[in-house]
């Protein structure tokens, strides 16, 4: 399989510390570079103790007083792809002239994947395929990738429920120690169900890097072709008239004005798809890219 292009992991996240050789970390962790010192509390690690300051300190103040470095995290980005499994993530068709979503999410997640390994990050998937447990795999070794790449965005099952992503959220609240704050999270969906904004607070409030990749098919989910008075080929064929055509294809131009409304609420910036083939997909990455760049410049 020929490996797919890589695109710039821009964090949304400013700050101190290096991650991944690369970005510099908002958070304190088990890295080299000291970010500061304070006094010892309970539950701190014996060995942040600094042994040296804490002996003059108590010199000092004549009673015994500990002293314990902090240090900037150095750990390498972590990168998550939850998968939307629901049935509707199925269509199209291969040879339909529409969007295959399956093909897209492939595509998309083998980049996401090489992303994270370019950045000299850990890549990590996560889907509630309509199982009692999750398909997880922490994103806490590079060896993950080829985990993801051949297996899990190969699998055909789609059975997923329609709130499936509200409990993948859910369990990456329980999972947030191998989930830390600035950790990227890919949510690669076609939001027809899409979680409501106390998901997306949640996840933000955590400081995770959260990304949609909006996969929807611009004809029959972004709006709604001019078929009035066709029979159209589906699970029960139907014959639409010109006004339940019209109302249909307001009703998706809304649904899609409507969620990228509330991205821009929240201030995440969504990866849009509407194409499987590779520089297609690519092209909306690098467009992603390049408006978190610009909107970072102007902080």
């Amino acid at each position: 399989m020929e490996t797919e292009p890589s695109f710039p992991l821009l964090s949304r996240r400013r700050g101190t510390g290096l991650v991944g050789g690369t970005q510099r970390s908002l958070h304190r962790g088990g890295g080299f570079e000291i970010a500061s010192s304070r006094q010892y509390r309970r539950g701190d690690s014996v060995r942040a103790i600094d042994w040296k300051a804490s002996a003059r300190m108590s010199s000092a103040r004549h009673a015994d007083e500990f002293v314990v470095r902090e240090h900037f995290a150095e750990d390498r980005p972590r990168v998550v792809l939850l998968v939307d499994r629901r049935p509707s993530m199925a269509l199209y068709p291969a040879d339909s002239p529409w969007l295959r979503k399956p093909a897209a999410v492939a595509v998309a997640g083998r980049m996401i994947v090489e992303s994270a390994l370019a950045a000299q990050g850990y890549p990590g998937y996560l889907d509630f395929g309509g199982a009692d447990t999750p398909r997880w795999l922490p994103p806490n070794r590079r060896e993950n990738a080829s985990l993801v790449r051949d297996h899990e965005l190969a699998r055909s099952a789609f059975t997923a429920p329609e709130d499936n992503l509200v409990h993948a959220f859910r369990h990456l609240e329980r999972s947030r120690t191998q989930v830390p704050p600035g950790s990227f999270v890919f949510v690669l969906s076609d939001f027809l169900v899409s979680p409501p904004q106390s998901v997306w607070r949640v996840g933000l409030s955590r400081g995770w890097d959260l990304v949609p990749v909006v996969v929807q098919d611009v004809t029959w989910e972004r709006s709604f072709p001019d078929v009035a008075g066709f029979l159209l080929p589906v699970a029960e064929p139907v014959r639409l008239t010109r006004r339940e055509v019209r109302e249909r294809r307001e009703a998706n131009e809304r649904r899609f004005a409507q969620l990228l409304e509330t991205f821009s609420s929240l201030e995440i910036d969504p990866v849009v798809l509407a194409s499987a083939e590779r520089l297609d997909v690519f092209d909306g990455f690098m467009r992603w890219h390049e408006r978190r760049r610009r909107r970072m410049s102007l902080r």
